[in-house]
């Protein structure tokens, strides 16, 4: 072993201590480690930085924007609406549904893609079902990259050593080659996970803070019915408005007629007004509902809440204002101000009146809809305290279709090596995707980067730079040669097993590509060698670099580890006993359908 293999594997170690105590935060580790490299002359400079430059710290970055657009625009609001009808606060049923679909997803758009698009549903999910997201997020990072290992195009990983297999003599994978034993794997990793794993993680986050409490503050509001609506003829059992949107009826008003805790049989009419209360963000999305309108004070002349200069403002009636003891029709509320009042917060409160007739008291808060010019008047003259502004974080669903056609130019192209036998580069891919965002303003320039978690990126870059090391000086073929030294008197499957478990080791400090690439020659080699079927090896090796589970580090993970508010021992700890689980899997099957030793 030469020094340079000796300093790169301690250093290694020092930097899996660090992150194991969480002294240090991961990336500051991350850069403590780059530098480490470079003071050691392990690497240059520019060899350490060079992590920074990869394309896929560009994609990773595009990414967190594209889902930011979805975010942004409700997308994923409704796709966690629908899962949450399947699955309820079932958290069991929660889980499983999240790794299938996870899996099924990642199949298709590669673990990482699948990770990203995924992490705010499975946060808004989480909230919904009152389940801490840490229960959630592992399971949908785990299920993501088992899912990549079912088809070729899966995981970039799979394809690199498609690719290189040529280079052998071997033919590339096909497209469903790799799916028997990848599903099966799947299947025995979510069982684990179902019923072990679970059970191991923590139970971290979604406890209100006083931000959070601020914003789940429940409103007041009126729904009408339109023509054409849905709902018409519909009991309200059958509309169930309660689990569909997130809000509660407490009474609808027809004509003269008012009925307080309407019962579940009672029927929806047109142009029955609607008395629901909900969270803020809840009310908002009712805009997407087909056949239902938010009815103000009075008729809102605007078919979206935002436009121009509109915004929507959170304001609290001062003590002394002139609105205490009137209500928004007495005052005049819509002529006199130019705002228009969609909804009220009372604390404690139930109200089930029309808006418009409610007697205003200090402390009730407005969400009103009017330009800043209009609403800063009446905070000068303290009749009104403004809140907060709505408008930064008000869904935009008129963009949704923008949203999701970005994401879909990011797909599209990302196949078209497939598709069309050219490939564009994947950052590229997803840079376009943001650019048609930005061209369209459903993500604002001045939000751009705010959507982006540069810590994660650091984390990234740092590591690549790492795997960088671990080439350039050896340390790979170090490991490789001691697994043919000490695996090969035990037999072929023994051999086998070896480079499997060294590939997973790699993938830890390196990507998952160069940790494949590094490994498949010296495995098909030793294949050769021993008079074994280097095709058998070379599936193993690709099973491997796909199944990185022990630390944090796999793109996947490093998405959910922050959100999720894991600490480094939590994967150790969970991700060990799942990589036994499809080590043991893999190493019984690979051999049953890539026969060990035909030649």
């Amino acid at each position: 072993m030469t020094v340079a293999i000796g300093i790169t594997l301690g250093l290694l170690l020092v930097a899996l201590i660090l992150f194991g105590t969480e002294k240090i935060p991961v990336d500051v580790v991350g850069i403590l480690l780059v530098i480490g490299l470079v003071l050691t002359g392990v690497l240059n400079v520019n060899e350490a930085l060079a992590g920074f430059g990869d394309n896929v710290i560009v994609t990773i970055g595009g990414l967190f924007v594209l889902t930011g657009g979805l975010i942004k625009t409700g997308v994923v609001d409704l796709i966690g609406r629908r899962l949450y009808k399947i699955s309820g606060n079932n958290e069991f049923l929660l889980t499983a549904l999240i790794m299938v679909v996870a899996a099924v997803s990642a199949s298709v758009l590669k673990n990482t893609t699948t990770t990203a698009m995924f992490l705010p549903v499975v946060i808004g999910l989480a909230e919904r079902a009152k389940i801490p997201p840490s229960k959630l997020l592992m399971p949908l990072a785990f299920g993501a990259i088992l899912g990549g290992s079912c088809t070729l195009i899966g995981t970039s990983t799979n394809l690199a050593v498609s690719g290189a297999m040529t280079r052998y003599g071997m033919d590339p994978y096909s497209m469903f080659e790799l799916a028997p034993v990848g599903i099966l794997t799947f299947a025995f990793g979510m069982l684990y996970m179902l019923f072990a794993g679970r059970k191991l993680l923590p139970a971290r986050g979604g406890e209100d803070s006083l931000t959070e409490q601020y914003h789940i503050r429940e409103y007041i509001s009126e729904l009408l019915v339109l023509p054409g609506s849905h709902l018409i003829g519909k009991t309200l059992g059958e509309a169930d408005i309660n689990r569909e949107l997130d809000l509660n009826v407490l009474g609808i008003i027809r004509g003269r007629e008012q009925k307080i805790a309407p019962a579940a049989k009672e029927r929806i009419e047109l142009n029955d007004l609607l008395i629901v209360e909900g969270k803020l963000a809840n009310i908002l999305n009712v805009k997407t509902e087909a056949g239902l309108e938010i009815k103000a004070d009075f008729k809102l002349n605007d078919e979206v809440l935002e436009g121009g200069s509109v915004e929507l403002f959170e304001v609290m009636v001062m003590r002394d204002s002139r609105l205490v003891g009137q209500t928004l029709k007495s005052i005049r509320f819509r002529q006199v101000f130019d705002l228009t009042v969609l909804a009220i917060n009372r604390h404690g409160e139930t109200i089930v009146e029309k808006l418009s007739e409610v007697m205003l008291r200090f402390g009730d808060v407005l969400l009103v809809q009017g330009t800043r010019e209009e609403i800063e008047p009446l905070v000068a003259e303290r009749e009104m305290l403004l809140l907060e502004d709505v408008s930064k974080g008000a869904l935009r669903t008129e963009k949704q279709p923008w949203a999701l056609a970005a994401f879909g130019l990011f797909l599209a192209l990302s196949l078209s090596k497939v598709v069309v036998g050219y490939e564009i580069p994947l950052a590229i891919c997803v840079l376009l995707g943001v650019l048609l965002l930005l061209a369209t303003k459903t993500v604002r320039y001045a939000e751009l980067y705010t959507l982006i978690d540069f810590r994660l990126l650091v984390l990234i870059a740092c590591m690549m730079s790492f795997g960088v090391a671990m080439e350039k000086t050896g340390t790979d073929k170090y490991l490789a040669g001691l697994i043919v030294l000490y695996f090969e008197h035990y037999g072929a499957i023994a051999v086998l097993a070896g480079f499997f478990l060294l590939t997973v080791v790699l993938t830890q400090p390196m990507s998952n590509q160069a940790a494949a690439l590094v490994v498949l020659p010296v495995a098909v080699k030793t294949a050769i060698a021993l008079g074994l079927n280097p095709r058998t090896f070379a599936v193993a090796v690709t099973y491997a670099a796909s199944f990185s589970f022990i630390t944090p580090l796999e793109p996947a993970c490093v998405l959910v580890y922050t959100p999720g508010r894991y600490k480094f021992m939590d994967f150790v700890k969970i991700g060990t006993i799942l990589t036994i689980v499809v080590f043991v899997v893999a190493i019984l099957l690979v051999p049953v359908f890539w026969d060990i030793h035909a030649k």
